[in-house]
C-alpha cells in the first residue's frame, strides 16, 4: 500500500463563492480540471486550499465533495487534517477514513511556539486516531521554524507514519533524513525546484501549481526517473518562469486568476488574502499564452 501512494499530487485549491463562502460547485469545477491531468492524486484541505482560513466544518464538507468527484477515477486521495488544535485534526482524520481516503497528512501544530515534545505528542496522537497511513510535514515557511533532524527521524518512526512532505530548501537535511529513513516515502513540496530534490531521490511531489500545470510536473518527474537531466532542467525552467509571475500576483490569488483566464470558475480567495497587483489576470493571461507554458495546460 505504501508504494502505491507514491507519485505526483496536486495540493488542491478551494472553490469559494463571490462572498467568500465555500462553494461546492466551484470546488467541483476545480476538481474536474485537476482530475483530467493524470496525476497520482489530490492532497485535499492543505495550505493551497486555504485551510488556515477555513473552518473545520467547511473542510469536512470539502472532503465529501472531493471524494465524490474522484471516487470513480482511481485517483489517490490524501486528506490534510492539520488544524490549530488536535481535536479538530482528529475529527477531520476520522471522517476521511470513513469516506475512504487513502492517507492523511498534517502540518505540525503552529499557532504557538510549541516545543519539540509537543509537536511529537501531536503527531503521536493523530497517528493513533485512525488506521490510515500518515504523512508528516516539514514546512518552515508556514510554521516559522524548521523541525530538527532528530525530531523528524522520531516522527517517521511512529506507528502509521509512512513518509513526509518536505517543503524546505534545506536539501542537505533532506538527504540526511532520507539516509536515516530510507524505507519511508519522501514527497517534495517546492514546485519551482522539484528537479533539485528529484536528483537526490523523491517518491513524488505535492504542489500548488500542479493544479494548473500538473502535466508539466509529471514530465519533470518522468525525465528525472529516466536520467534525462537535460530535459528535466528545461522543463523546470518552464515551471520557474510561471512561478516568477505568480509570485508577483500573490500565489493563491494568482492561481485563481489563472484559472479564471482559462475559463475555470473557482471564485476568489478568502479575505484577508488578496491579489497583490490590480492587473493579475492580465499577467496570468500573458504567461499562460507563452507556448512553453500553454502546451502543458489540460
Amino acid at each position: 500500500m505504501t508504494k502505491e501512494l507514491a507519485g505526483m499530487y496536486a495540493a488542491l485549491m478551494t472553490g469559494l463563492s463571490d462572498a467568500g463562502e465555500f462553494d461546492p460547485q466551484r470546488q467541483r469545477n476545480i476538481n474536474d480540471y485537476v482530475l483530467r491531468q493524470g496525476l497520482a492524486g489530490l492532497y485535499v484541505g492543505g495550505s493551497s486550499g486555504e485551510s488556515g482560513l477555513l473552518t473545520a466544518d467547511e473542510l469536512l464538507v470539502q472532503q465529501e465533495v472531493v471524494f465524490a468527484s474522484a471516487a470513480s477515477t482511481g485517483t489517490r486521495l490524501i486528506a490534510h487534517v492539520g488544524m490549530p488544535n488536535l481535536r479538530d485534526s482528529i475529527r477531520l482524520a476520522r471522517q476521511a477514513q470513513k469516506l475512504g481516503y487513502h492517507a492523511l497528512s498534517a502540518l505540525p501544530p503552529h499557532s504557538y511556539p510549541f516545543s519539540d515534545e509537543e509537536v511529537f505528542g501531536y503527531y503521536q496522537a493523530l497517528a493513533a486516531a485512525t488506521d490510515l497511513p500518515l504523512i508528516v510535514y516539514e514546512i518552515p515557511l508556514r510554521t516559522g521554524r524548521p523541525l530538527p533532524l532528530n525530531l523528524l527521524v522520531r516522527l517517521l518512526d511512529l506507528r502509521n507514519v509512512i513518509g513526509i512532505k518536505y517543503t524546505s530548501t534545506d536539501l542537505f537535511k533532506y538527504s540526511l533524513l532520507r539516509k536515516r529513513q530510507p524505507q519511508k516515502l519522501f514527497y517534495y513540496g517546492f514546485d519551482e525546484i522539484y528537479a533539485a530534490a528529484g536528483m537526490l531521490g523523491t517518491d513524488g511531489g505535492i504542489g500548488t501549481t500542479y493544479n494548473l500545470l500538473g502535466r508539466l510536473y509529471l514530465a519533470i518527474d518522468q525525465a528525472i526517473r529516466a536520467d534525462d537531466l537535460a530535459r528535466a532542467k528545461v522543463l523546470q525552467i518552464v515551471s520557474q518562469d510561471f512561478v516568477e509571475v505568480l509570485l508577483e500576483t500573490g500565489v493563491l490569488p494568482g492561481m485563481k486568476a489563472a484559472f479564471r483566464v482559462i475559463g475555470v470558475d473557482c471564485g476568489p480567495t478568502r479575505a484577508p488574502m488578496a491579489l497583490a497587483v490590480a492587473d493579475a489576470e492580465e499577467r496570468m493571461r500573458a504567461v499562460l499564452a507563452r507556448p512553453a507554458v500553454k502546451e502543458w495546460l489540460a
